[in-house]
């Protein structure tokens, strides 16, 4: 009896959200081909220059550019951010702290002191 082991591969924008970056904003390489676990693992453990440079400056996808706003997605959309944004773009908006960023970053809090509420009663 053999064993016969596959390697687990993710399509690269998998791999892009699970390194937290945006997918058009990586390498041609990187975009075109498959990313094994360990390829991830890899990356994860010790990110090549051009992953660095885009986890510090971006452009960031949507998921990330909402937890540095201290928004949901939701709320970036309500906002109007449609698109990635840079580390630059995101401090820039967080400087001029519009309206709908107050308002957001208002009802996200509301929504963790709920969740916690509930947590709290659950015990």
């Amino acid at each position: 009896m053999t064993s016969h082991k596959t390697t687990q591969t993710m399509k690269p924008a998998t791999a892009a959200k699970k390194l937290g970056v945006y997918l058009e904003a990586t390498p041609p390489e990187f975009q075109e081909g498959v990313v094994s676990r360990d390829e991830l693992n890899a990356l994860q453990a010790d990110p090549p220059e051009w992953l660095r440079e885009l986890r510090r400056t971006g452009p960031h996808p949507r998921p990330v550019v909402a937890a540095k706003l201290g928004v949901s997605i939701g709320g970036l959309t309500r906002g109007g951010i449609t698109e990635a944004l840079t580390t630059e773009q995101i401090e820039a908006i967080k400087a001029e702290n519009p309206d709908w960023l107050v308002r957001e970053r208002a009802t996200q809090a509301e929504v963790r002191k709920e969740t916690v509420r509930v947590k709290e009663k659950n015990r």
